[in-house]
């Protein structure tokens, strides 16, 4: 697949006045544009086209970018392939059929350069005229950077496409997602496996994570399959599962994050495991990221049965400046697997929060073991969160 010539069949279709039905084919091969014969209704004096990409193979082969100036529509799994490079201009709008596998997927060995602005934000959303939580996949990233499911140059195998991940390269780069928002995404892609808004495949820390955005997804905003990938700014509202969920030893810094649940919508703000317990840890490290300046909102208030963290399967991590506002438990230790209890990170120190501020809680910690709440939180009342207000105006949904 990857030695195989792109081939893209693309049509073009125009929106037109009452007055004119111009239509035309637009040819792409190699990636070049060979053919553009479209124009406007004569009223609006504007070049407009909508571009349905449909890859032969499946893959973009050869380096690509998408146009501002252009919508497209996506309508089927489509992979960049290693060697690959996928740009996309500011301003751009990706439009996703409904459909069993729609989806974006950047293989190891390739790169998307998305970056956008604040004024200018890059968009995946569905193409229905009625969009709705599941109508698509959604974006997906697969680096060399190492998981615990395998040991050394080892990969895994994702959920969703059954591409490899993982390795020993933790510094390796996927490219950049700067000011992206992702919408209606979480469509199951084989009637079992959903996907989230983004998925994070074994993403190495040379990946740039910054400003981006889930928006009323079926599954969850962003997960971490392992990796040492940064991310900042991160904002996820009405996810239908988990906003911000983490597997097979995560070791990477999420700073200034925002997850807003309405009333009623969602399960765990973040659901942190230590390794993916279907499988083995087999390195015996275990997920251990650096998590700063979150806010979480539950609409529900002290109602919502739901944490706004839930740690299991051993997963340590250090937390500070904490916001939890309207949730039954705020922090949820969780000893589930008797081999690695999650709460001996606790005593041992690689497990702690650090001013933690609890707003219409029920319960701030239900911990597993004998630690107190006292060894696992300090400064409680202390957290202020992130200020959203700030760096999501202007480029995130459903944010106030």
């Amino acid at each position: 697949m990857k030695n195989k010539l792109l081939v893209l069949g693309i049509v073009a279709s125009l929106f037109l006045s009452c007055e004119r039905d111009d239509t035309a084919d637009i040819v792409i091969t190699d990636n070049s544009v060979t053919t553009i014969n479209n124009t406007t209704g004569e009223e609006n004096g504007n070049e407009e086209e909508t571009v349905v990409l449909t890859p032969a193979s499946g893959s973009i082969t050869e380096n690509l970018t998408l146009e501002a100036s252009k919508e497209y529509i996506l309508n089927g799994a489509t992979i960049v392939a290693s060697g690959a490079v996928l740009t996309i201009e500011p301003g751009t709008i990706i439009k996703a059929e409904a459909g069993p596998n729609v989806y974006l997927a950047v293989e190891q060995g390739a790169q998307i350069i998305a970056n956008g602005t604040a004024s200018n934000p890059i968009i995946f959303t569905s193409n229905s005229t009625t969009p709705a939580a599941g109508d698509w996949g959604g974006i997906i990233l697969l680096g060399r950077a190492p998981v615990n499911s395998v040991t050394g140059t080892s990969t895994a195998t994702s959920e969703i496409g059954n591409l490899p991940y993982g390795g020993n390269i933790a510094d390796d780069n996927s490219g950049v997602l700067r000011y992206v928002r992702v919408q209606y995404s979480g469509g199951a892609a084989d009637g079992q496996s959903e996907n989230n808004g983004f998925s994070f495949y074994g993403v190495g820390n040379g990946t740039t994570i910054e400003y981006i955005q889930a928006f009323e997804g079926a599954d969850d905003g962003v997960e971490f399959f392992g990796g040492t990938v940064n991310a900042s700014f991160v904002a996820v509202v009405n996810a239908e599962d988990d906003s911000i969920d983490w597997t097979e030893g995560y070791n990477g810094t999420i700073t200034d994050a925002y997850v807003l649940q309405g009333n009623g919508i969602g399960d765990e703000a973040f659901e942190c495991d230590g390794f993916n317990t279907d499988f083995t840890n087999a390195s015996g490290a275990f997920s251990n990221p650096t998590v700063n300046n979150v806010t979480i909102e539950s609409e529900s208030g002290a109602n919502d049965s739901t944490r706004g963290f839930l740690l299991r399967a051993g997963t340590q991590g250090t937390f500070s400046n904490i916001l939890i506002i309207g949730k039954n438990t705020g922090i949820s230790v969780d000893d589930d697997e008797a081999s690695t209890p999650t709460s001996s990170g606790i005593a041992d120190g690689t497990l702690s929060f650090t001013d933690v501020t609890f707003t219409d809680v029920s319960a701030n910690t239900a911990i597993d073991g004998t630690a107190t709440e006292a060894e696992l939180v300090s400064g409680i009342g202390n957290g202020t969160g992130t200020n959203v207000s700030s760096w999501g105006a202007g480029w995130t949904a459903g944010i106030n």
